[in-house]
């Protein structure tokens, strides 16, 4: 009897100390306690859809939707081998009814609707896990510092530190996702935000937030190899439809007339990253007259792009127009590769989220002759200097837009939602750069 109560006593104290092993899982899910608790937000922002997010060693964040409770609530982050699988994708969402607060992002599952939370009142090895949105279980909750995270947006790796456990950070324990003190160099608290998911399957836990982008906006994250970051933001969130872009999809718009649209649908499935590597080159050696600074045109909003709303190589991409606290930024060259002085006093445009050049192209319908296009006039990022990228700048407080190529005697207007080749001296010409 005395060795029964000691080996009690042992293995009390031995689960209080030790980390939790995450054996918690059902066999099913509750679907309406699961829309309850895990309500799409239609007014929000998303700084990337359905993206990966890679560990220090290649490998992804990952979510079992039967590891938690029966809502999809209190389910372990695993790190597991990138693939098809279910369970890999990720929102970023940077404004909406769960957060109010700026430069800051809450990371939901696509798989379940559920963002990524710390609680520090749970067991050592069980305080990071998905929860509603909102931090209330039947998903009632407004904002929560526990689900909050400060973002620089910068190339490269992040660390992430929650809101409300300050010098703490999101760190790989054991293929789990856990939390340790931060330590600068610490590669187990460093995390890429990269390309998107394979696998389109739509949310199986039934809260319908596998999304894609279909709007304008200003998209960030997919880090290619040439250092590009595409950027850009779903205002009305759309739910996928299940199609999976391949290398096939991308040939068949390769030989699409140069005059018509060839979107890539709504999302990143059409887009080549080996083509996009080769096509939209940044030039290092290039002279800046501004970096990354936004563009206001004369209705008060910004010039802005969608990486994914033009072909796979992301040319052919309208030129929208924004409200100016969310958009892309430009650097304007003077002199480089694809700007060699033939065009006099003038500068390219160029988006630092495509690398791409706003373009002039008499060829293609009057309402779409302005869009990205890879700098130097050629589709695979070949061309030298193309004067339908060229725009006469001195400098000063406001500009037009006038593609050299067309002396003087075509301006950049905004047109519907976008801009558009018009007459030169209309106000609607007039633009102004704004750090």
């Amino acid at each position: 009897m005395l060795f029964k109560l000691v080996l009690f006593l042992a293995s009390a104290a031995l689960a209080s100390t030790n980390p939790v092993t995450h054996a918690r899982a059902v066999n099913s899910l509750d679907q309406a306690a699961i829309a309850e608790a895990h309500r799409p937000d239609t007014t929000v922002t998303r700084a990337s859809s359905d993206i990966r997010i890679k560990t220090f060693d290649g490998k992804c964040l990952s979510v079992d939707k039967l590891s938690g409770d029966f809502r999809a609530n209190l389910t372990p982050i695993q790190v597991t081998q990138c693939g098809a699988a279910e369970g890999q994708g990720w929102d970023i969402v940077t404004a909406g009814k769960h957060i109010s607060t700026s430069n800051s992002i809450i990371i939901v599952s696509t798989t379940t609707g559920a963002c990524v939370t710390f609680d520090p009142r749970r067991a050592a090895g069980d305080q990071v896990l998905l929860f509603s949105c909102g931090g209330r279980a039947d998903g009632s909750g407004k904002e929560t510092n526990s689900q909050v995270f400060p973002f620089s947006q910068s190339d490269g790796s992040q660390s992430l530190q929650p809101q409300n456990a300050p010098g703490k950070c999101l760190a790989v324990k054991n293929n789990f996702l856990d939390i340790s003190d931060c330590s600068s160099g610490d590669v187990a608290q460093e995390f890429l935000f990269g390309e998107q998911t394979t696998s389109v399957s739509g949310n199986t836990a039934g809260t319908g937030n596998t999304r894609k982008s279909t709007g304008p906006g200003c998209y960030v994250a997919p880090h290619f190899a040439n250092g590009l970051v595409a950027t850009s933001t779903a205002a009305s969130p759309m739910q996928a439809s299940g199609t999976t872009g391949s290398s096939t999809q991308a040939s068949s718009i390769a030989g699409v007339n140069p005059t018509q649209s060839t979107a890539v649908s709504d999302g990143a499935g059409g887009i080549d990253r080996p083509a996009v590597e080769e096509a939209q080159q940044r030039d290092d050696t290039a002279a800046r007259a501004a970096s990354s600074t936004k563009i206001r045109a004369s209705n008060g909003q910004c010039l802005t792009v969608d990486p994914f709303a033009g072909d796979f190589r992301m040319n052919l991409i309208p030129v929208t127009l924004v409200d100016c606290s969310n958009t892309t930024r430009w650097d304007l060259i003077t002199s480089g590769k694809h700007n060699d002085g033939s065009g006099g006093n003038a500068t390219l445009l160029v988006s630092t989220a495509t690398q791409g050049c706003i373009s002039f192209d008499g060829r293609r319908e009057p309402a779409d002759r302005v869009n990205m296009f890879s700098c130097g006039g050629r589709a695979d990022g070949s061309g030298e200097t193309n004067h339908g990228q060229l725009f006469p700048f001195a400098g000063g407080d406001s500009f037009e837009l006038s593609p050299v190529s067309e002396g003087n005697k075509t301006c950049l207007n905004v047109g519907h939602q976008r801009l558009v080749a018009g007459p030169c001296g209309d106000p609607a010409g007039l633009f102004t750069l704004e750090s």
